[in-house]
């Protein structure tokens, strides 16, 4: 007797059954589109014996996570946007120079060494940004995350003195 047939004993571990419930709704949900109410979400926790407690604890950490994955998001545009006018940069000085260096010697002579020595750090800022894993850049979100905090309590705090002053 295989492990499909009808009349077997299965058993899966925790892990399994989560895999194997997120693939049948998935499979059931044919538009990605569909939303489905908290009641319709509770209705499913409770045919599954999860407590209303349980559900709403896991819908607040669920909430909490992906607040955390837009702030991830929003610093990686920082990130992209801040490489960005760094490159800009680097081009538009590293083509003046060529220019001048075009002009003045007839020829590509010394513009070359400056646009490799400072593409250095440019290719070293590239290589940061687009480095999403490991324990740096967790320290540059972390940095990046204090800043935006202190930024929006100060704006905050100045949008209701103003708010105060206007009164």
């Amino acid at each position: 007797m295989t492990a499909f047939e009808p009349n077997s004993i299965r058993s899966y571990s925790q892990e399994d059954v989560q895999q194997i419930l997120q693939l049948a709704i998935a499979r059931q949900a044919d538009d990605k589109d569909t939303e489905f109410s908290y009641e319709h979400l509770l209705e499913i926790a409770t045919e599954l014996e999860i407590s209303p407690e349980s559900l709403k604890l896991a819908e607040r950490d669920w909430i909490v996570q992906q607040g955390q994955v837009q702030k991830r998001k929003a610093f990686d545009v920082f990130r992209i946007r801040k490489f960005k006018k760094r490159l800009g940069n680097y081009t538009i000085v590293n083509g003046f120079l060529m220019l001048l260096d075009l002009l003045t010697s007839g020829g590509l002579v010394w513009s070359l060494y400056i646009l490799l020595f400072s593409g250095l750090p440019v290719g070293f800022d590239a290589w940061n940004t687009f480095q999403t894993k490991g324990e740096e850049y967790e320290i540059a979100f972390q940095k990046w995350n204090r800043n935006h905090q202190i930024k929006q309590t100060i704006n905050t705090v100045l949008n209701k003195w103003f708010k105060a002053l206007q009164a």
